[in-house]
């Protein structure tokens, strides 16, 4: 007897992102788009193709979105950083990895960085409640490599670490809201390496 044929597989289409996922996804594109105050949590909703009351199925308050899409984005932040530098003992190197992925992240996603780079700057309230937290331990990233390279003798012993630390990240930071602001179109990770040869090296002629 004859075996039946195979079944044709059909092709399915991609999972939907998890509902909390896809409405923190559709908060970053109408932020981005309309700005935090301008929006609603209605504009959400329909960015993401949901009734406004599902919304609230998994956040607050338009508030309790912005603050989700800061925590998760720095959250995946960390980890991206600790694998980038994992095994890596030289300093500069750390340093060079970690401007690449602060600087990729935020260039592979211009919706994202406009979130962080220009509406999550207008509320000092916000900005108050995570620089003491989130924000700390992704800035001890930067710390912890610069300290390492005073002990090994890289970097000068007299520099204040922690001041040190704020140095670079407000360079690369400039750097990402410039390419958020710019009419230009380039690639923002390119900012990397003068950021770190200005660091390390200085301006001053030797």
């Amino acid at each position: 007897m004859a075996s039946a044929a195979p079944a044709r597989r059909r092709s399915s289409p991609p999972p939907p992102l998890p509902k909390r996922d896809a409405l923190l996804r559709a908060a970053i594109d109408t932020f981005a788009d309309r700005g935090f105050f301008n929006s609603q949590v209605a504009d959400v909703a329909r960015a993401a193709g949901v009734a406004a009351g599902t919304v609230y199925l998994y956040f607050r308050s338009k508030d309790d979105l912005l603050t989700s899409v800061f925590e998760r984005t720095m959250k995946e932040a960390l980890d991206e950083g600790r694998d980038a530098i994992a095994g890596v003992a030289d300093p500069a190197e750390r340093l060079r990895r970690f401007a690449r992925v602060h600087l990729g992240r935020l260039g592979r996603d211009r919706n994202l960085a406009i979130v962080f780079q220009v509406e999550l700057r207008q509320s000092v309230k916000f900005m108050e409640r995570f620089s003491s937290s989130l924000f700390r331990e992704y800035l001890n990233q930067i710390r912890a490599a610069i300290v390492e390279g005073q002990e090994a003798g890289l970097f000068r012993r007299e520099l204040n670490p922690t001041t040190a630390a704020k140095v670079f990240f407000g360079a690369l930071d400039e750097m990402a809201t410039n390419w958020v602001l710019s009419r230009r179109r380039y690639s923002l990770v390119s900012d990397a390496e003068p950021v770190l040869d200005l660091f390390l090296r200085g301006a001053v002629t030797r």
